[in-house]
């Protein structure tokens, strides 16, 4: 996620059960290359890279698994009993970037870069991979009085060993030109999870080791949709 002349971004709700071996890498290079290869075409715009250059002016509950790392009460309000196709682990993930969600809007970049692994990477239409936490917090200066960004998750998949996983979903921003005149972006995003010994962050042990985001086209709705014979 770089910073042109644009703007950053990243999140209904229909998830899938947790992935196997490796068709949890294939599944996340699937959506990864979807994303990158959605607007080709198109300016670079996304969640980090989306960004204009900007002026740089709880009571805890824990989860139903002793694996999982205690969240707050303000995320999502899912009871495995139910939506029983929800596991723990999918409502883990999901909280998480509820959380998330919530920390960036109110925080800015200073927030939005706080979430991420020292090793994470961030990824965007038509621009080098942004590798490293250092890097991410460089470009991510923005004002959450400058940059409104907010996003809502729409899926998630835990990996069998619960200590990765992804989550997916809509984002959008707005922001104002250099002309004073708002501009509003909107995509599709997702956001690579990973658990690890480091709790020093705001999700605990839980850390975003990557992140992808595309602006949607105007024909997004057909994407997908097959040719009529």
């Amino acid at each position: 996620m770089s910073i042109p002349a644009d703007i950053n971004a990243h999140p209904n709700l229909q998830t899938t059960d947790s992935m196997v071996g490796m068709r949890h890498l294939v599944t996340v290079t699937a959506l990864l290359c979807g994303l990158y290869c959605h607007t080709q075409s198109a300016p670079a715009q996304g969640r980090l890279t989306g960004l204009p250059p900007l002026p740089r002016s709880q009571q805890s509950q824990k989860s139903t698994t002793s694996t999982y790392d205690p969240l707050p009460q303000n995320g999502y309000k899912i009871s495995p009993l139910t939506q029983p196709t929800f596991t723990p682990g999918i409502i883990l993930l999901l909280e998480l970037e509820t959380k998330f969600a919530a920390s960036v809007a109110a925080g800015g970049g200073k927030a939005f870069s706080s979430w991420f692994a020292d090793d994470a990477v961030s990824l965007a239409n038509g621009k080098s991979p942004v590798m490293g936490k250092t890097a991410i917090a460089a470009q991510a200066q923005w004002d959450p009085k400058d940059y409104q960004l907010t996003w809502v998750a729409q899926g998630a998949q835990m990996g069998p060993s619960n200590d990765m996983g992804f989550t997916w979903g809509h984002y959008d921003a707005a922001f104002k030109d250099q002309h004073g005149q708002t501009v509003t972006l909107s995509g599709r995003y997702i956001t690579v999870w990973k658990k690890g010994s480091d709790t020093s962050g705001p999700g605990g042990g839980w850390k975003v080791a990557m992140e992808s985001s595309a602006e949607e086209p105007p024909d997004a709705g057909s994407c997908c949709k097959l040719p009529k014979p």
